[in-house]
């Protein structure tokens, strides 16, 4: 592959509002910022990258430290103490230039924000922009035009599949109605993602996510799907690292069997604080791993401990940490999806490459993601049309799943095509 040299860098932000206060982890949203980085290499090439900010997702202390604006911009100061730090590398993989520049970053970063023991996800969320751009610039100085090219060669075995059809998890907030969650499964959606740890004690919290499970299993339980094996309706749960322990998820677990609602279950991403090393072997329900997975290490760690499925976010923690996970995951033959983190249009392609190149999920064969920015984003009818391809049929939820054809295989999503809008952005200075 050709050594690239970066000779210049740019960013810019775009705040975008959100439809209503949007509640995970213990917190509320109001806005998220889409970070947008510009790179510039010697042989005349450039790319553009994008991440969607979360740093309620990042670091909740960060979130919780200051401002929602602030916080932002905090993360957004992060990026560009990265730009600065690349401006003038050599390189020829974007995951061995990210691996040599997070050891200092992540001090810079903790030093930024005050926070000392700051959350690794935080640093990696900052990066995502940038991880994108070295991405689409080493395309463009090797001429790669697919998602599969892209991916070099120790990794393609993990990403080499081609899923047809990928089934889109409906994410369920702390705050949205049951008209509005029956309302998704009339509408064809068949894996609903339930966000639990609710604010509040663990006691308070635990007494929120069953009254919660209970009034939305009741409003489903009778509804039925040709999408699935079974005909069931499936659950997802998702507490974001807010549950103490294994006794308090086993609580919640031996509810769901009271209710009949445990054979609904299909996984349950994340449960517990991330000093907890219980071992989840025995819970009796697939444990899936998120925010404590950033490492190789951290991957086996969660292998030794019981973890049957990885979630996967390249559009949060960069596609250069996710591929090495994806790969431990092959090499263990666990499933993998992949989760969302409110992200734009352009970056739900990127998420989708991933979700369709990994193995399909072994009860529903088809690959998983969730996607929920069209049910938060103020403008998303907006923010879609800067989509490459907005109308392809693959663009579009279709009965609660993407649709993926040749076309889409052959454009992979149309992440290579950076529409004029956002080259726009970094029009030449006078």
């Amino acid at each position: 592959m050709n050594e690239i040299e970066i000779t210049g860098t740019d960013s810019n932000i775009q705040r975008e509002e959100l439809k209503h206060s949007f509640g995970f982890k213990g917190g509320y949203l109001t806005e998220l910022w889409q970070n947008i980085v510009h790179l510039k290499s010697k042989n005349g090439f450039d790319a553009i990258g994008m991440a969607t900010q979360s740093v309620l997702y990042g670091d909740s202390n960060v979130f919780a430290s200051t401002s929602e604006f602030n916080a932002n911009a905090l993360m957004y100061e992060v990026t560009n103490r990265a730009l600065k730090r690349i401006n003038g590398y050599q390189f020829d993989s974007p995951m061995v230039l990210l691996d040599q520049i997070i050891p200092q970053l992540y001090q810079e970063a903790k030093e930024i924000t005050g926070i000392d023991h700051l959350n690794i996800n935080f640093l990696y969320n900052a990066l995502s922009s940038i991880d994108n751009a070295l991405w689409l610039l080493y395309a463009a100085e090797n001429s790669i035009s697919t998602f599969r090219d892209m991916i070099p060669i120790p990794y393609k075995t993990a990403l080499s599949h081609q899923n047809k059809k990928i089934a889109i998890m409906f994410q369920v907030s702390y705050d949205m109605s049951i008209d509005d969650i029956v309302k998704a499964a009339d509408n064809g959606y068949f894996i609903f993602k339930i966000k639990t740890g609710f604010p509040g004690s663990p006691e308070e919290m635990l007494r929120k996510d069953i009254q919660r499970l209970t009034e939305i299993h009741q409003a489903l339980k009778a509804i039925k799907t040709t999408q699935t094996p079974t005909g069931k309706l499936y659950y997802t749960m998702d507490a974001n690292g807010r549950y103490p322990d294994k006794k308090t998820l086993l609580r919640y677990l031996d509810h769901a069997r009271t209710i009949g609602a445990f054979d609904h279950i299909l996984l349950y991403e994340e449960p517990f604080m991330a000093d907890n090393n219980e071992n989840v072997s025995d819970i009796g329900v697939l444990i899936a791993a998120d925010e404590s997975i950033h490492s190789e290490k951290d991957a086996y760690t969660k292998l030794n401990l019981g973890y049957g499925a990885f979630v996967l976010k390249g559009i949060a923690k960069t596609l250069s940490s996710t591929i090495k996970i994806a790969k431990i995951a092959c090499d263990h033959q666990i499933p993998c999806i992949c989760s969302d983190l409110t992200v734009n249009p352009i970056l739900v392609d990127w998420n989708k490459n991933v979700a369709a190149a990994v193995a399909p999920f072994p009860s529903l064969g088809m690959g998983i993601m969730e996607t929920n920015g069209d049910m938060n984003y103020k403008n998303w009818t907006t923010m879609k049309a800067r989509h490459p391809y907005p109308t392809a049929r693959w663009a579009n939820a279709i009965n609660g799943i993407f649709e993926l054809d040749d076309h889409y295989y052959e454009k992979a999503g149309g992440i290579f095509d950076i529409p004029i809008y956002y080259r726009n952005l970094f029009k030449p200075r006078p």
